[in-house]
């Protein structure tokens, strides 16, 4: 048996999202707060200006970072 962290499949991910409206509440908060952190580091930004960004983008995080945030809420969880 082995050590290594068992990664799920996108498809994984993204159905426990489509399932768990509690997972998927905390998936979007964590995917919404690292994006802030990469929004705000461009000069002039403003929390408004995020708030304006992010509905543009979170179908594409959601997607995008399904597995992360998964792996990273089933961690938590265990943590």
């Amino acid at each position: 048996m082995s050590s290594e962290k068992q990664t799920i499949s996108v498809h994984t991910a993204r159905t426990a999202l489509n399932r768990d409206p509690q997972l998927r509440q905390w998936a979007e908060q964590w995917l919404k707060s690292r994006e802030r952190i990469d929004f705000m580091a461009t000069p002039g930004a403003t929390e408004g200006d995020f708030e304006k960004h992010w509905p543009y983008v979170r179908p594409e995080r959601m997607h995008d970072g399904a597995v992360a945030a998964v792996t990273a809420f089933h961690e938590q969880q265990k943590g």
